[in-house]
């Protein structure tokens, strides 16, 4: 998985980070727990919330359903 894009403190320039901040998480429907187990990198102390970080993980989520072939059927009872 690709790591998110943020800002450097103090710097003006874009770096790799260490993970994805919560915010970004929510407004991609994911929650910590769904993020662990797709192995998706995530930063507890990011606060910022960048729209190409949502985007790259919202591409990165159809890309996984898209191999997983889409959502199971449901359970016959």
């Amino acid at each position: 998985m690709k790591r998110p894009i943020v800002k450097s403190p103090g710097k003006r320039t874009f770096r790799i980070g260490r993970g994805f901040s919560l915010g970004e998480l929510a407004d991609a429907g994911l929650t910590i727990d769904e993020a662990k187990r797709l192995r998706i990198a995530v930063d507890r102390r990011r606060k910022s919330v960048r729209k190409e970080n949502i985007e790259a993980l919202k591409t990165y989520i159809k890309g996984l359903a898209i191999r997983r072939g889409g959502e199971k059927p449901p359970a016959k009872v």
